[in-house]
């Protein structure tokens, strides 16, 4: 068995390098201090905890939420040679009583357990038995109220910890805001231990905002670009859920409905064909989703307004877990937010505060005009680094003209006055456009001096319309019937003494991400599709969904790499010595075979380009200032040849790090000798609020400390975590 943190990310898990945090979050778990860790989805959590399992004597107990999560957290780690398994309601008795065998014996490094399995006497009693070294809490934004998936049991487990004292405890989640961390830590009865919260931006990640009018031709338009990748459509109800499946059956998707209003089996019958990519789409409701480990999703669409950022932040976050690149679309209507205001109802006060603020939270994010990523970041207490991501639709979108739209705004308030401020967006467009549909007879407005006034514009454009009026404030939603009224500053526009400015929309708008591929760099598109087969028929023989033999993103190195030998096998992204020896042989059979087939000579290792950003005709410059320092050149003479700041050139080189890529052996304090005066005192504020939290680390140590110095104390331990013994 490997013996150090290093060897096991290596020959079991097979990545050659830490990502940010691992390494020192890891160290303290072995040192038996408590350890809280925010880490996005696909950000390396799992390995925080499964890696000081394969290195303790003992036992590592992991809680998770949901019987579909452990089986394929134990289904992974079994193809990976890791001796693990599951005790919860889902096994027979002879399977459970053999599981428990197994745990009395020392045979099992993780065992995964639900919150109320780990609560029964008899569960206890195992675990009494044998020696507990690590308790893991996994989905641990379950243990607040303040989280978006509260579930009493999860504030139970703290009672447990006396009944292990010898054991480290370590709570992880993905989605948690600075009150929602604090309560986690507060809850668990931390107390000599420390916080890590990585960054949650997913930078793999494209994120699109579209207007809702025509939801289902614009699914259908983005679709038709992602006819061969899985992927996730979340809807509102269940009904929504069903009838968009068969429409999408219908038109040659292949697509499957699921929901908690569906037979036990037939879901688990969904999920695992959509696990082993016999299904490409899944329609569901959120009770879809958060047991799946599917490295491979390479969308996610959210037909209907989800409740708050964080369970989009979650949901989204089940898209592009193998680091290659995914998108988000996100379909917005005031519609929607009058359904979910509506539900608050069945809420006590507290409750309908907390879901009031999370929701207002969401409507910013959707009206917001600039990067995308920084509501977000600021929700969970974070700042963006820079102010074009590159990767959101408000960043990547052509400029827009702004048009002045007064008259047909003056229109439409007048609509909205003359109806008695009593119908929605829909009827006042149907009045404009003279309907003759039986609702505008009923009401006689077909009377009005506003009927048949706006030919100018198609209905979907004056619900649109009406959307930038709600959000400019000039008109107000009813929660109740949805119907529209005048604010107070409807009066100046209507009397002519103010301009309605505002981007509007084709006749049928398609999503911008239509024409959209995604693309995965550089790499041999005829070979990659080989290997997808070949590790197709890998799965069937071991009863495995296919990611579980290699991701996507393996593939796409060797597609890129041509490994000829077992040495550069190795040295493939998730390929460690387990699967080395089981598939290594057949898959390098395939490749020599193909490049023989080609006449393609794979170039040296040492010519390979940064797996990370292949494809990019130019690499960004993070890379290219990494590359010129591990050539050897300092932070000034990268400024000098670059022309730009020194800050600038450190932000670069964390980047750099952060990208998972070492740098040269160096210490930084040689360059700023300051670093040695004011080191103990950073490190304790960033202790306290976390490593994103520079605003607050920078006014907490009164401005004494520069922006510049923070951040290379924040590379110094970068570099120092990529660049273990």
């Amino acid at each position: 068995m490997s013996d150090t943190p290093q060897s096991v990310l290596q020959e079991i898990f097979g990545y050659q390098t830490f990502r940010r945090h691992q390494s020192d979050i890891i160290k303290m778990v072995l040192q038996k201090k408590d350890v809280l860790v925010i880490m996005p989805t696909g950000g390396g959590k799992s390995l925080c905890y499964q890696i000081p399992a394969l290195l303790f004597p003992g036992l590592t107990v992991v809680v998770s939420p949901l019987i579909s999560l452990m089986k394929d957290q134990v289904m992974q780690l079994r193809q990976l040679g890791v001796a693990a398994c599951v005790l919860n309601s889902s096994l027979t008795a002879q399977k459970y009583y053999s599981n428990v065998q197994q745990v009395k014996n020392g045979a099992v490094k993780l065992l995964y357990v639900a919150p109320e399995t780990l609560l029964q006497p008899k569960t206890q009693q195992i675990l009494q038995q044998v020696q507990v070294d690590c308790l893991t809490v996994d989905e641990a934004h379950c243990i607040s109220e303040w989280g978006h998936d509260f579930r009493p049991e999860y504030r139970q487990i703290v009672v447990l910890r006396n009944q292990f004292p010898r054991a480290v405890w370590m709570a992880l989640t993905a989605t948690a805001t600075p009150r929602v961390q604090q309560d986690i830590w507060d809850s668990l009865k931390f107390q000599d231990g420390k916080k890590f919260v990585a960054s949650f931006d997913r930078e793999n990640l494209f994120l699109q905002l579209i207007n809702k009018s025509d939801t289902l031709h614009q699914t259908l338009d983005f679709l038709q670009n992602h006819r061969q990748d899985s992927g996730i459509i979340y809807c509102f109800s269940r009904n929504q859920v069903d009838e968009l499946a068969a429409t999408l059956q219908d038109h040659n998707f292949s697509a499957l409905p699921y929901h908690a209003g569906m037979e036990s089996e037939t879901r688990a019958a969904t999920q695992e064909k959509f696990l082993r990519d016999e299904v490409q789409v899944i329609v569901a409701t959120v009770a879809f989703g958060m047991g799946i480990n599917k490295s491979n999703v390479r969308f996610v669409i959210h037909y209907d307004l989800p409740k708050n950022i964080e369970s989009y932040y979650q949901e989204i976050g089940r898209a592009g877990r193998d680091g290659l690149p995914a998108e988000c679309l996100l379909f917005f209507g005031y519609g929607d937010v009058r359904k979910i205001r509506h539900f608050f109802k069945e809420k006590s006060e507290k409750e309908r505060q907390i879901a009031e603020t999370q929701l207002q939270a969401l409507i910013g994010y959707a009206e917001f005009t600039g990067c995308r990523r920084k509501p977000v970041l600021a929700y969970f207490g974070q700042t963006a680094v820079q102010e074009n991501c590159d990767t959101c639709d408000n960043c990547t979108s052509a400029e827009k003209n702004v048009q002045d739209a007064t008259i047909p705004a003056q229109k439409f308030l007048s609509c909205v006055k003359r109806t008695g401020e009593m119908f929605g967006a829909g009827h006042i467009a149907d009045v404009l456009r003279g309907s003759k549909n039986a609702k505008i007879r009923r009401f006689s407005h077909e009377r009005l001096s506003t009927y048949d006034i706006g030919a100018e514009l198609t209905r979907k454009q004056w619900v649109f319309l009406a959307n930038q009026l709600v959000s400019q404030g000039f008109l107000q939603g009813d929660e109740e019937v949805g119907s529209l009224r005048l604010t107070t500053a409807a009066g100046p526009l209507l009397l002519g003494e103010r301009p309605f400015l505002t981007q509007m929309i084709e006749d049928r708008e398609k999503t911008s991400t239509g024409k959209r591929k995604i693309d995965f760099g550089d790499y041999d598109r005829d070979l990659f599709e080989k290997l997808r087969d070949l590790r197709r028929k890998l799965a069937e023989q071991v009863n495995v969904p296919p990611f579980a033999v290699f991701s996507d993103k393996s593939l796409v190195d060797m597609a890129a790499s041509f490994p000829q030998s077992q040495e550069s096998f190795l040295i493939m992204h998730g390929v460690g010595r387990v699967k080395n020896e089981k598939y290594g042989t057949i898959v390098l059979d395939v490749i020599r075979k193909y490049c023989l087939s080609r006449g393609i000579r794979p170039k040296p290792l040492a010519q390979r380009h940064l797996r990370s950003e292949r494809g990019k005709k130019r690499p960004p410059k993070f890379l290219r200032v990494g590359a010129v320092f591990n050539r050897g050149l300092t932070i000034e003479q990268i400024a000098a040849n670059e022309q730009i700041k020194t800050v600038t050139v450190v932000q670069h080189l964390l980047d750099f790090a952060a990208a998972g890529e070492a740098l040269r052996p160096y210490d930084f304090s040689k360059d700023y000798p300051e670093l040695t005066q004011y080191k103990t005192a950073i490190a304790a504020a960033f202790a306290r609020h976390g490593d994103f939290r520079l605003t607050t680390v920078f006014n907490e140590l009164s401005g004494e400390v520069s922006w510049e110095l923070l951040k290379v104390f924040l590379l110094q331990q970068h570099h120092d975590a990529l660049n273990l013994p």
